[in-house]
């Protein structure tokens, strides 16, 4: 998966949002079913392991996608209707798991999610900035024509005369950005080593609290279902939150939070299951909430030009996270609560960290590397006043 991770940020600024979330979508039937059907277990292991590369493509253009065709008024309102179905599959997932306990039918039902966004995905628009961010500038008008249509609005041309020359003048010389340049530029280094930080911390913390799903005493379908349900009103405190609070402290918030359930959870006696439980599924909703929050952070932090490096990147530390999570969970052997001790630890450090983010509430999507190391520049001042 972590491959997966790497192969799909190389791609997605060469093909684009839309084709490359077609692609892992066909990828992730395609070896979703032979999973289905796999006769050993080699089989089974590698059709798992692609299909798990195809996915992981899935989040990171999602979310780039919905990102870049909404305004910035609703962009938290999309993330978290995004999410929502997130947590809608995970709540599935427990009740098919149920009453499905032949393994071959489970993977073939939860596999068959994936044609539906193979056939929705021929009603949806590239992205309008990455065209424009790679000089594709007709096709660009066309989907920002055709975006207004449905919208009832006019798409006048000459209001993007400026934007879009602004972006070609400003896109790097081979016209492919790559990796390093999250890192070539002071204050973009500084935000993809925070971001890393961050996303590990999140990632390991949430699968910390998921990998101990049978050790609070209820059976474990039940468990996952609750899991799944505390996410509807953990995303829906995080949308209130981080239009009350801004971005940034609302991440310090709920890893926090996160850090004072796992912590919490290493005093209560094992005797007292039902209170584990209840903490436990609390925390789950907090880690939930910070995953949410992060995800929509990070698109809003980098600008048109690399955001899908950076999220690719972000996202290729965070699955770092989860596969250090089970090897964390292995430490229990060595003293029984070593594992929730470096998991709250992680979040704690997330939570510190996350203070040094810039606050991205209510501020214009960044669309060159420029606007990122210069708030000020005369540039960034145009591109505010021909968006408003």
């Amino acid at each position: 998966m972590l491959e997966g991770t790497s192969y799909h940020k190389r791609n997605l600024q060469k093909y684009g949002r839309r084709t490359m979330l077609l692609i892992c979508y066909i990828l992730s039937f395609v070896f979703g079913s032979l999973s289905a059907v796999s006769i050993s277990y080699t089989m089974l292991a590698v059709c798992r392991t692609l299909c798990g590369m195809s996915l992981a493509g899935l989040s990171i253009t999602t979310v780039a996608l919905s990102v870049e065709w909404v305004d910035m008024r609703h962009r938290t309102f999309a993330e978290i209707i995004t999410g929502m179905f997130w947590s809608v599959g995970s709540v599935s997932l427990a009740l098919m798991a149920y009453l499905l306990r032949d393994w071959h039918w489970l993977l073939g039902a939860v596999t068959a999610p994936c044609l539906l966004g193979i056939i929705s995905i021929w009603w949806l628009p590239e992205s309008a900035r990455w065209l424009l961010a790679n000089g594709k500038v007709e096709k660009a008008e066309a989907e920002l024509a055709r975006c207004a249509v449905v919208n009832g609005q006019i798409y006048e041309k000459s209001s993007m005369n400026k934007r879009i020359q602004t972006l070609l003048e400003h896109r790097p010389p081979s016209g492919s950005p790559s990796y390093i340049d999250l890192f070539r530029t002071p204050a973009l280094r500084k935000l993809s080593l925070c971001l890393a930080l961050i996303w590990f911390g999140v990632a390991s913390s949430y699968y910390g609290i998921s990998l101990n799903i049978t050790g609070f005493g209820l059976s474990m379908y039940l468990t996952h279902c609750l899991y799944g349900l505390i996410e509807f009103p953990a995303k829906l405190g995080i949308y209130v939150l981080m239009n009350w609070l801004g971005r940034r402290w609302t991440q310090v918030l709920v890893l926090m939070g996160t850090a004072v359930c796992i912590g919490a959870n290493m005093i209560i006696p094992m005797a007292f299951g039902s209170l584990r439980s209840a903490v436990a599924i609390i925390g789950k909703g907090f880690s939930e909430a910070s995953f949410t929050s992060i995800i929509l952070y990070t698109a809003e932090i980098y600008p048109t030009i690399i955001r899908q490096n950076g999220i690719g990147y972000a996202s290729f530390v965070g699955r770092l996270g989860v596969s250090v999570a089970p090897m964390i969970m292995l430490l229990e052997d060595v003293w029984l609560i070593l594992p929730q001790t470096l998991f709250c630890c992680l979040a704690v450090t997330g939570g510190l960290v996350a203070n040094l983010l810039p606050e991205t509430q209510n501020v214009q999507l960044p669309e060159t590397i420029s606007d990122v190391e210069s708030k000020r520049s005369q540039l960034h001042d145009e591109i505010q006043m021909t968006e408003k």
